[in-house]
């Protein structure tokens, strides 16, 4: 069981280019509704998807509380410095509203297709253990950074300008060494139901909580955000994350409780649009309600 910290709702919206309006749409919605959170995947190899970095910026100008973030940020095709700098802009322009989340890579094919590198899985995690100094760094204050690692070098880096706040960065990660990593370098862990099922997440989380430990961390400093794939349907249903409003907050109930979760991130697999509005009215408030009954 991790620490009690304030439960995060949110919803994800896909960056489909014949989908803009939609987009706009659910993201104004859950601004209005009070969510927390607004991710965008970042898939910059899709054909049918719009540049993630430019839609953020594009909702960020259109919403007034909710907090952005890339879920998550694909580094191989993105250097480290400009993240960092991209990240505080982002946080300056939207009145202190941006988080970071923070992948190693994945669909090699696509990646490399765009003049990226093909790493293997020690190189993946080797790469964003070094990204994540730079990026902390570069929203420091020193006056000029150098690191040498084996996949980014920056020579003489000016950091600024600084974000508006403390930038958190939530790192997406199944393996072993990247969730040990997890635990001793980032602010938060963020997986897929689609990648770790219910059912898989106890043993990931003990290994995001040794990272912790193994590097003097209290574990439960490091917030877990869980994104879900799924529909709100008007039954019951076997599989999770299908089911009714009920099911839902059963669900997620347990998933706090019992997996040690903080956050949420929806992916409507279907009607973005209404299901946000079912999510924010009717399964978020039964969420917290019983969060709160059951730590009384």
């Amino acid at each position: 069981m991790h620490g009690e910290q304030r439960l995060l709702f949110g919803v994800s919206v896909v960056p489909a280019a014949d989908a803009i309006a939609e987009m706009r749409a659910v993201a104004l919605r859950a601004d209005a509704l009070g969510l927390d959170l607004l991710g965008v995947q970042d898939h910059p190899y899709q054909r049918r998807f719009v540049e993630t970095w430019m839609l953020l910026a594009d909702l960020a100008a259109r919403t007034r509380r909710i907090r952005l973030f890339p879920d998550v940020a694909n580094l191989p095709l993105r250097l480290p410095a400009l993240l960092a700098k991209q990240a505080a802009s982002l946080d300056i322009l939207s009145g202190g509203r941006f988080e970071l989340g923070l992948g190693a890579g994945a669909f090699w094919d696509g990646i490399a297709a765009m003049g990226g590198p093909r790493r293997s899985p020690g190189e993946a995690v080797a790469a964003l253990e070094e990204a994540i100094e730079i990026i902390r760094r570069a929203w420091g204050d020193e006056p000029a950074i150098l690191v040498d690692g084996r996949h980014y070098r920056v020579a003489g880096l000016h950091p600024g300008p600084p974000p508006l706040h403390p930038i958190e960065i939530w790192v997406g990660a199944y393996r072993p060494r990247m969730l040990r990593l997890t635990g001793r370098l980032g602010d938060g862990w963020i997986p897929s139901s689609g990648y770790a099922p219910p059912d898989a997440i106890p043993p990931l989380q003990r290994l995001v909580d040794e990272g912790a430990a193994e590097a003097g961390r209290d574990p439960s400093t490091v917030r877990r955000i869980y994104n879900l794939m799924g529909s709100i349907s008007r039954r019951r249903s076997r599989e999770p994350l299908q089911g009714d409003v009920a099911q839902w907050v059963d669900e997620l109930t347990r998933y706090v409780l019992e997996l040690g979760f903080d956050g949420f991130v929806f992916w409507p697999a279907e009607e973005p649009l209404a299901q946000v509005e079912r999510f924010a009215t009717e399964v978020v408030p039964a969420v917290r309600e019983a969060i709160r009954r059951e730590r009384r």
